[in-house]
């Protein structure tokens, strides 16, 4: 299936200066963008056809493909002076370039690619900037056995803050933190049907027009996820994924997983 990647935006939480004109999927976690492991991840499972909706920031993007050097993550022979790679990671990966608009919201960069899809029944949609462990055949598997026009992955909510119970006397009945609210919230992993556009105005939203009027339609399923799932709004999340990565535990990296059993 065909993997569109929402990348154009302007990632103001995870901007370090006024002069830092690098889209957050290009913030780096380990030695790759954050781009590439959502690319990564995809292509684990088999989805190796990729849609870039650019925008802010795109030459950035377009200069890591172009200038990509597999020796950073994959291990290689150097013999008579020439590289011999023992592994790729992009080798047999399609990638569209589509310039999207540097202002244009989610819904409308997905109207901008939509002659990409060439007519697909089934394609996959993800904000660029979310990491995940969850398990991407079942999400898909479910919702093609589904009547449904689009399926979102949610997920509980990731706030540390906490709820408070107030009485008509200003007395607290009682505190809980949101997370064990029951309360789901977008994950940022579609599985969508040709179905969505129908609902998409020009310089619409995916989530607050195409999802929403789906939603109201009954059209729109839930897989929840309760694993791994961590977003990047901010340098704080971003920079803790980094340190996750160096210390060897990132749980996301799911290709990495078949490598080790396959080494032992």
């Amino acid at each position: 299936m065909k993997v569109v990647l929402f990348c154009g935006g302007y990632g103001m939480r995870m901007r370090s200066g006024a002069a830092d004109d690098v889209p957050k999927p290009m913030a780096m976690v380990g030695p790759r963008p954050l781009i590439w492991h959502v690319m990564r991840y995809y292509a684990h499972f088999g989805h190796t056809e990729f849609i870039l909706c650019l925008g802010y920031g795109a030459h950035h993007i377009k200069n890591f493909f172009l200038n990509y050097e597999e020796t950073t993550s994959n291990d290689f022979v150097l013999r008579g002076g020439r590289t011999e790679l023992l592994s790729t990671d992009i080798a047999d990966w399609t990638i569209t370039f589509a310039q999207t608009g540097t202002e244009s919201p989610i819904g409308e960069r997905l109207r901008r690619v939509r002659h990409h899809l060439d007519g697909d029944e089934m394609f996959l949609a993800n904000y660029a900037d979310v990491l995940t462990d969850a398990p991407l055949p079942e999400m898909i598997d479910r919702f093609a056995r589904r009547d449904a026009g689009a399926s979102m992955m949610v997920v509980p909510p990731q706030s540390s803050f906490h709820c408070v119970d107030l009485g008509e006397d200003g007395l607290v009945g009682g505190i809980t933190p949101v997370s064990e609210l029951p309360l789901w919230e977008n994950g940022g992993y579609f599985v969508l049907r040709q179905e969505v556009f129908d609902h998409i105005p020009e310089n619409g939203d995916l989530v607050a027009d195409g999802c929403a009027q789906l939603a109201k339609r009954g059209r729109l399923v839930a897989h929840q996820h309760r694993g791994f799932w961590k977003p990047t709004d901010t340098v704080k999340e971003r920079a803790a994924l980094d340190a996750a990565y160096a210390r060897g535990d990132r749980p996301w990296a799911v290709w990495e997983r078949d490598i080790a059993g396959a080494r032992a």
